[in-house]
């Protein structure tokens, strides 16, 4: 059961790490398509001024060929072609030269559009497939918990939800400024399920407990625990002060909340709430001062 909760949380970590490039990307995506309606409607205007000149030519006596090229239904070929006709005034030049670079622009950044589009969808089939992963490990555990005898699955549960009382203070759990407000902000959150995937209020997966309770303090965390091991000062385990984030095993794929006093606070698995453990229960990877 250990071993799948382990392997359930790292697809869990690389669930979280999928989640938010599809999340960037979607942003990125919007934006893009802000862009090209802003460009969009600049090409028109340009259109329609060259139109309206078309227009004056045509009732002045005749449209100039270049003018005329407006209405091809080829606009590349139009404009290639426009750019080296003898009969262009310098006001007609300066609209076809503004809108070439509109239309390239356009064409830019629908190239650009298509390409996010692509790798977001590609991001969702992998969230989709690590989403498949966590839950057969999941289930997995819990079929294995249901064939333990009643008294072992009393003592199983029992122990998800110890840890969650103050331990006794000790010298090192001396805190102020943001490093207390992210301690207090998980010090709220005992008690509250782990539910993979959730970055609070009400459950936490690891990383998001972390990165909630820092969040609460003013201070903007990466999503997975492995982000959150380089995001700020690493520093001996002797020197950890209350705040810091303590990642576990050699991947990072856990990541708690020192609390002082040799303990942490971290949401431990599915089925534990968010409790205090000892800061040497699984091998620490790194210690990091945001």
């Amino acid at each position: 059961m250990d071993r799948l909760y382990t392997e359930a949380e790292q697809a869990t970590e690389a669930f979280n790490h999928a989640d938010e490039r599809a999340e960037r990307l979607r942003g990125e995506v919007d934006q893009a398509q802000d862009r090209m309606a802003r460009q969009q409607e600049r090409v028109n205007e340009l259109r329609e001024q060259l139109g309206s000149l078309a227009g004056a030519e045509y009732r002045s006596g005749g449209m100039d060929p270049s003018l005329a090229l407006l209405f091809s239904s080829d606009p590349d070929d139009y404009l290639d072609k426009a750019a080296v006709l003898d009969r262009i005034g310098s006001r007609q030049a300066g609209k076809l030269t503004r809108l070439r670079g509109a239309l390239r622009e356009l064409g830019q950044q629908r190239a650009e559009a298509v390409a996010d589009l692509a790798e977001l969808e590609r991001v969702r089939k992998d969230v989709t497939a690590q989403k498949r992963v966590v839950e057969g490990k999941l289930r997995r555990a819990r079929q294995l918990l249901q064939t333990l005898p009643e008294d072992e699955r009393a003592a199983w549960d029992r122990a998800a939800r110890s840890g969650r009382d103050l331990p006794p203070l000790g010298e090192d759990t001396t805190v102020s400024g943001r490093a207390a407000a992210a301690l207090a902000a998980a010090r709220a959150a005992l008690g509250r399920p782990y539910v993979w995937g959730a970055n609070g209020p009400t459950a936490f997966d690891c990383s998001g407990l972390t990165q909630w309770a820092w969040g609460r303090a003013g201070v903007s965390l990466p999503r997975t625990s492995q982000a959150q091991r380089t995001a700020g000062q690493q520093v001996p385990l002797s020197q950890a002060r209350p705040g810091d984030l303590v990642t576990y095993r050699s991947d990072a794929s856990h990541v708690a909340l020192y609390a002082g006093n040799g303990q942490v606070i971290h949401a431990p698995r599915p089925g534990a709430a968010v409790r205090y453990d000892p800061v040497g229960m699984l091998p620490i990877a790194s210690v990091t001062r945001p």
